[in-house]
């Protein structure tokens, strides 16, 4: 509140009085904690130009929705939960093989199968990963040809020359699916934190990799557009920056992110991110969000934190107030639950339940309904992704150091009707 204050009074002299008032008025009743006035700057690295100077406001769409206490409303869709498997050491992603089996990837670096239901005791691959905080091996997507040429990729935070690094990696199974090799490097050097590292890959409709990316604990890389930091990225299966990408010559895909580990493809064009809300940096917490995003979309971060408008930044779809944190998310599309029928489902973390999230068909940024399903049956939830069977499949993240990890381990649960 001190900063506009000793805004305003530089002012004076080319604003008139009731001007003066009116920001007054907005200051007061709109400025977050850690007054963004501090926040809007240029930072040391490349912005796009269309990112205006000035205070956000909120957002005067009825787009957003800004959930004050809690997470929504008891889900009233009748699910039932199977356990798949249990056993498994901090499961992040899973990737679904032709014939229904799985590979996922377990933060110490391992990657696993489950073969005909049941969980390999061999690891299929050992990773050397550095598994410090939320680094370690994260994501996995299996190319969209894969069944004949047997590519997986994987996410990974790995020590080279001294340092840490994030990486993406094309590996290539074995026929008889029990062992894999390294094939080649698609995406080196993504900035790495102990906090804010992203990871979670996915191959989009038109082909391509896309990589979430964290802002590695320094906000402003997310608006650098020669960062890999805080941003979506789009690659060919090669590791090649594709000819159509918004930045030309470069992988940036959608920018302004703090820490995504969740998005889904509404149609070939648009997607429907989450992204974690601050939990302490610049005088903020909270406020985690869920954005409809297209190529070349600034989600705002650090600028933009509540349901807030700035010309040239995305205004979220919704936010809560209270930390989710999100982990992945999918849009269902499986016939068990046809009540969920084409809803976003996002796992979440530390509030420990899924939520389920209604769009407008006639206005696919507007958020008709939420609720929440599984509050604090299973505990802390990562992946959420679509099997092949059109069944839901989630991960449980008990034993990362966040949660009460028990004697079995995590699993991997279906959700069906």
């Amino acid at each position: 509140m001190t900063e506009v204050l000793e805004l305003m009074m530089k002012l004076t002299h080319i604003l008139p009085l009731i001007s003066i008032v009116s920001l007054m008025g907005v200051a007061s009743c709109t400025a977050p904690s850690g007054a963004l006035l501090e926040n809007n700057t240029t930072g040391q690295g490349t912005r796009p130009q269309e990112l205006a100077q000035g205070v956000p406001t909120p957002s005067s769409e009825a787009a957003c929705i800004l959930v004050e206490d809690g997470f929504g409303p008891q889900g009233q869709v009748n699910v039932r939960v199977e356990e798949v498997v249990n056993g498994l050491d901090v499961p992040w992603g899973i990737g679904f093989l032709p014939n229904g089996d799985m590979l996922v990837t377990e933060r110490n670096g391992q990657v696993r199968l489950v073969q005909n239901g049941q969980l390999r005791p061999e690891a299929v691959a050992n990773i050397t990963v550095t598994a410090r905080g939320e680094g370690g091996l994260l994501g996995i997507a299996m190319h969209p040809d894969f069944a004949s040429n047997r590519f997986f990729y994987i996410y990974y935070t790995a020590d080279t020359n001294g340092s840490s690094v994030n990486r993406v990696e094309r590996w290539q199974l074995a026929p008889d699916g029990l062992k894999a090799t390294r094939d080649r490097m698609i995406l080196d050097n993504i900035p790495v934190a102990q906090f804010h590292n992203g990871g979670r890959i996915r191959f989009g409709p038109d082909g391509m990799l896309y990589i979430g990316t964290g802002d590695a604990r320094e906000p402003d890389l997310s608006q650098d557009v020669s960062s890999l930091a805080g941003k979506i990225l789009r690659v060919t299966p090669e590791g090649d920056v594709p000819p159509d990408n918004p930045f030309p010559g470069n992988p940036v895909y959608i920018l302004g992110i703090r820490n995504t580990q969740g998005f889904d493809w509404v149609n070939e064009t648009t997607l429907q991110v989450t992204d974690h809300g601050p939990s302490g940096e610049l005088g903020r917490r909270g406020h985690d969000k869920l954005s409809v995003a297209q190529a070349g979309d600034n989600l705002g971060w650090p600028t933009l934190e509540r349901c807030e408008s700035q010309a040239g930044l995305v205004t979220p779809s919704m936010v809560w107030r209270e930390a989710l944190p999100p982990g992945g998310a999918a849009i269902y599309t499986g016939s068990a639950i046809p009540e969920w029928q084409g809803n976003l489902i996002i796992a979440s973390l530390r509030s420990e339940h899924l939520q389920r999230v209604v769009f407008d068909p006639e206005s696919p940024q507007q958020v008709q309904q939420h609720e929440v399903y599984l509050q604090g049956e299973y505990g802390r939830l990562r992946e959420a992704i679509v099997g092949p069977d059109g069944e839901l499949y989630i991960t449980t993240s008990n034993c990362d150091g966040r949660g009460g990890c028990p004697p079995d381990g995590d699993k991997i649960l279906r959700i069906t009707r």
